[in-house]
């Protein structure tokens, strides 16, 4: 049996990325935005929503639409590999 998996890629609100333009113009800083996707697994009713990332410097900030939160990604590389 084989696995078959549907990404679809979501837009990213507009309205987000005004109001994270404004922060960070008062910061100077620059934002680079990338959609988030909705994963499915054909034949199932399982799906994984990986939301919008926004980079700016070293900081990642994860956003769902239609949401009021931003959640922080706290990670830091080190020599042996990714900590949390």
């Amino acid at each position: 049996m084989k696995l078959e998996i549907t990404k679809k890629e979501l837009e990213f609100d507009e309205e987000i990325k005004r109001k994270v333009n404004i922060v960070c113009s008062f910061c100077h800083k620059k934002a680079k935005y990338i959609n988030g996707s909705i994963r499915t697994i054909n034949k199932t009713n399982l799906a994984y929503v990986e939301p919008h990332r926004i980079y700016i410097d070293s900081l990642v900030f994860l956003v769902f639409n239609n949401s009021e939160s931003i959640f922080l990604s706290i990670t830091e590389r080190t020599k042996k590999g990714l900590v949390i």
